[in-house]
């Protein structure tokens, strides 16, 4: 007997057993009813009831024959067999299901309510969608059902105070464009998508139209952003409060995803007060307040959490992985940044996503931010391997004031004709080595006494995401997961706020000595090229 043939003759041996058990189950526990689970397709849409029993959600057979044109049968043995045209799933006592002789699991079995059936509402997703004819996507936290190809991007909204004002994160998975437009005293943000999801910040669950889906206004009655709601399937309503002067846009793709960043901006003479407005990561509460001046040459910082998705870097013995403990310190770094300096932070990615090195860059190259600093934890065969090291560019051939890599001459708007240097990609850093190994020094320094350092303390390597930042950058390498007692240091909250602190001080003390020009430790050559 071949394989082929043993796959029906195992999947009838399994459900003979479990039809021997006894039909299947009866609805025997009280029931309530939840959201309601909304279809969404080119047709329209609409909702098919749940019913929640013993806190697991189903749904009701009848509906889904009805919605999806199914054949529903019970056999005397107490076998449920649905049909989709000459596909068929057969249900028993057991949470398990035969799709076209193939066993999946479910939650729970199906249960008997009054003349009808009930099934886990995953019985979509697991064994429906491998016999119907057309996409269907199953978003069970949302209770959103989408049919067939509906472009329905998931939408996580953030709001902070960022001196002097505020800023609305708005990141749509998969990536959708938007476009915003002033109406009155509101932004009316329209996504090119046939419906939204939206999730809540506080709870990451689904928002019903015209529902409100962070009202900050009721945090703090000098906010700029009074509430952002749902105006219809596409389209988001922004009311501002009376204290904004303007705002400004922009969008960045991120992997999957499209990030629409909105910047408002508080009246000259009442600027907002710094800080978060909303739950995030912990602020070190030893930062103190008086490091924030006046603003400076540097406004933009990009923080990069190292590897992410797939890839997941190096992961210590008590099960701590890079990508994750990177990502934890640059929320941070990012929170007590923005609250404290008042300089905007860009994290290249600030979820569990994996991003190629040059994307990384190319998120501090296109918003042409002022400084880049890259986290990541490091390994060592030699489980006693201790200390943080802070790397800067290594380029083999080249010198640290770079040899154009070409020049082309364009006309100006006076009539004339300028100079334009082009850089190759690969090289663009070669024309900030001097400030990037200052706050390589600068920080070195900061570290003393906060956090352990190897040895050497500051070192130069080629490394890919370095070499095509377009600005001064360093890469830190925070400490050992190989070696257990770093581990848990570096997981801990007093390290990961001495961290926080020290990268502060060092920006602080760079942002200073950048204004003083070729005197600063950049020294000649170390001023920032046009970008």
């Amino acid at each position: 007997m071949n394989a082929r043939s043993r796959r029906p003759l195992l999947t009838a041996l399994l459900f003979g057993l479990a039809l021997a058990a006894g039909p299947v189950s009866r609805l025997a526990s009280q029931t309530s009813a939840p959201t309601p689970l909304t279809v969404l397709s080119k047709d329209g849409r609409r909702t098919i009831p749940l019913t929640l029993v013993n806190n697991q959600e189903f749904v009701a057979v009848d509906d889904l024959a009805s919605t999806f044109q199914l054949a529903v049968r019970e056999d005397a043995l107490g076998a449920l067999t649905i049909s989709y045209k000459d596909k068929t799933i057969v249900l028993t006592n057991q949470a398990l299901a035969s799709v076209a002789g193939r066993l999946v699991s479910l939650p729970a079995p199906a249960a008997r309510a009054g003349r009808g059936w009930l099934v886990p509402v995953e019985f979509i997703g697991r064994a429906l969608a491998l016999v119907y004819d057309s996409k269907l996507e199953l978003r069970k936290p949302s209770h959103l059902l989408i049919v067939g190809e509906v472009r329905v991007p998931r939408l996580t909204i953030r709001y902070d105070l960022v001196a002097p004002g505020a800023r609305l994160t708005i990141d749509a998975t998969p990536r959708a464009v938007s476009t915003v437009t002033e109406d009155n005293d509101r932004l009316l943000i329209k996504f090119d998508a046939d419906a939204l999801e939206i999730e809540s910040p506080s709870v990451g669950i689904a928002v019903t139209p015209g529902t409100p889906i962070i009202s900050p206004g009721q945090q703090s009655p000098l906010s700029l952003v009074l509430n952002v709601r749902q105006l219809d399937a596409t389209t988001l309503g922004v009311e501002l409060g009376p204290r904004t002067a303007g705002f400004r846009a922009t969008t960045l793709p991120i992997d999957t995803t499209m990030r629409l960043s909105i910047d408002v901006m508080a009246a000259p003479s009442e600027a907002a007060p710094a800080a978060p407005a909303t739950a995030g990561p912990a602020v070190s509460p030893d930062v103190p307040p008086s490091l924030a001046p006046p603003a400076s040459a540097i406004q933009t910082i990009a923080i990069d959490a190292g590897h992410g998705g797939a890839d997941e870097g190096v992961k210590g013995a008590g099960g701590t992985k890079e990508k994750d403990l990177t990502l934890a310190i640059a929320r941070r770094v990012k929170a007590a940044v923005e609250a404290r300096l008042g300089i905007r932070v860009l994290l290249t990615r600030d979820d569990d996503r994996g991003l190629p090195l040059d994307d990384r860059t190319a998120v501090a190259n296109n918003n042409k931010v002022d400084l880049f600093v890259s986290l990541h934890a490091n390994a060592s065969l030699r489980p006693a391997a201790t200390g943080a090291t802070i790397y800067y560019a290594a380029f083999d051939a080249a010198p640290v004031s770079g040899t154009l890599a070409g020049v082309d001459r364009v006309p100006t708007f006076s009539g004339g004709m300028r100079d334009i240097e082009l850089v190759p990609w690969g090289q663009a850093q070669t024309h900030h080595l001097n400030q990037s190994m200052a706050f390589a020094g600068i920080l070195e320094e900061r570290f003393h006494d906060r956090v352990t350092l190897a040895t050497p303390g500051v070192d130069r390597a080629p490394l890919g995401v370095l070499e095509s930042a377009n600005m001064p950058a360093v890469l830190v390498e925070m400490g050992f997961l190989t070696n257990p007692a770093q581990e848990k240091q570096l997981t801990g909250n007093e390290f990961q706020n001495a961290f926080v602190q020290a990268l502060m001080e060092a920006i602080v003390r760079f942002r200073d000595s950048q204004a003083g020009g070729a005197g600063g430790p950049g020294g000649p050559g170390g001023q920032s090229s046009g970008r």
